[in-house]
């Protein structure tokens, strides 16, 4: 819901966010970050997973489906080739995948089935959910000092 950011009262309470880890020395603030990162199965092998929110589209590189999935080019859907781009260059898709995912948890593993683009000269080794399986899912990340995933806003389940 977008705020009116003319009313003056608007600006009266404010506060200082709180910071969880020790603040970086200026200039340094990036050394923080990290990436999403876990262990599914896909295809009754374990694989890496990288949540990426800053990337529109979930994504894998032909070369790791040529090294770990035999037949993989069986399984493409046609699609439009489209470009893509990157912060090392630009990308060509190939097709998308369908590929069941299994995310292990004490409570229950949860099983979801998500395309991924098939990029032909991507560098990253194993599977990257872009922004479209967090709204397809209801998945909420959250970065805070104990980092989890909820999906489907079951808040019992945390990976």
């Amino acid at each position: 819901m977008p705020q009116d950011t003319a009313n003056k009262n608007l600006w009266k309470h404010t506060q200082d966010a709180q910071i969880f880890l020790v603040k970086p020395t200026k200039g340094m603030a990036y050394i923080p970050g990290t990436a999403t990162k876990m262990t599914v199965c896909i295809d009754n092998g374990q694989h890496p997973l990288i949540i990426d929110s800053g990337a529109h589209c979930s994504i894998v590189a032909r070369n790791y489906l040529d090294n770990h999935f035999p037949n993989w080019e069986n399984q493409l859907l046609p699609t439009k080739a489209k470009n893509f781009k990157s912060a090392s260059g630009k990308m060509t898709s190939i097709e998308t995948i369908i590929k069941e995912i299994i995310i292990p948890h004490r409570k229950g593993n949860n099983r979801l089935n998500h395309e991924f683009v098939v990029l032909n000269d991507a560098h990253i080794q194993g599977f990257l959910l872009g922004t479209d399986y967090p709204r397809m899912y209801g998945i909420d990340i959250y970065n805070s000092k104990n980092r989890h995933i909820t999906i489907c806003t079951n808040k019992e389940k945390k990976f």
